[in-house]
């Protein structure tokens, strides 16, 4: 129970977890609005995975929550330096919860229900994990960019009334080729900068993921 304890307050976590609310709250101001819908393209999509992808979902979901949080009191972080909770009623607003949605998604299906162990503070920190598997990157990128479009889309098409077809073709469609490029950008700069964390964190380079033992080198 202590160790438990001792994990969920984890510094690194905690610090990690507030610099991706502050670049997802970034992200909001790189905005492209697109005729005809009322959602732009934006940068976001990218850190919601990055935290996910990279802090597992528990953390990840802490990140993207906390900018909601930020967001609801009436901070500028949302789209086009928007803030407050009449946002999240509006157009955008199942977008917004789907981001949530999908940072807890990503990170599930990267790290299961447990998170990354070079983020584990404790001095038993587990090693020996299982390669990053890039099937498995790219499964949570395209995974969690779906459930965005799951919570997004239907909630659109409620406040604005609009028909499933035109629902779909503006909250959908202009962003396809968009969010691929951002997904396939998450899935290579996981792979960058996680070995980078791990070697500030826990003085381990791990190029493939793992930590041979002992055993392992006489092999």
């Amino acid at each position: 129970m202590k160790e438990q304890q001792h994990r969920s307050v984890s510094l690194p976590a905690l610090v990690l977890a507030s610099l991706f609310a502050a670049l997802t709250a970034v992200g909001a101001y790189i905005s492209i609005p697109i005729p005809g819908s009322p959602v732009p393209v934006v940068a976001q999509n990218l850190f919601v995975l990055l935290a996910g992808m990279l802090l597992g979902w528990r953390w990840g979901a802490a990140s993207i929550g906390a900018y909601l949080v930020v967001g609801i009191l009436g901070l500028p972080v949302f789209s086009g330096g928007s803030g407050g909770i009449a946002v999240l009623m509006g157009p955008l607003g199942g977008y917004l919860i789907g981001f949530l949605v999908a940072a807890t998604l990503a990170g599930f299906i990267v790290h299961g229900s447990g998170g990354p162990a070079w983020l584990d503070n404790s001095p038993n920190r587990p090693t020996g994990k299982a390669a990053r598997s890039v099937r498995r990157d790219i499964a949570a990128a395209v995974a969690g960019s779906a459930a965005i479009y799951a919570f997004g889309v239907p909630w659109l098409k409620v406040v604005t009334h609009m028909s499933w077809p035109a629902a779909v073709a503006a909250g959908i469609l202009p962003f396809l080729v968009g969010d691929a490029l951002k997904s396939a950008a998450a899935v290579a700069a996981v792979r960058l900068i996680e070995p980078g964390l791990r070697v500030v964190l826990t003085g381990r380079y791990r190029s493939s993921g793992y930590d041979p033992e002992p055993e392992d080198l006489k092999r």
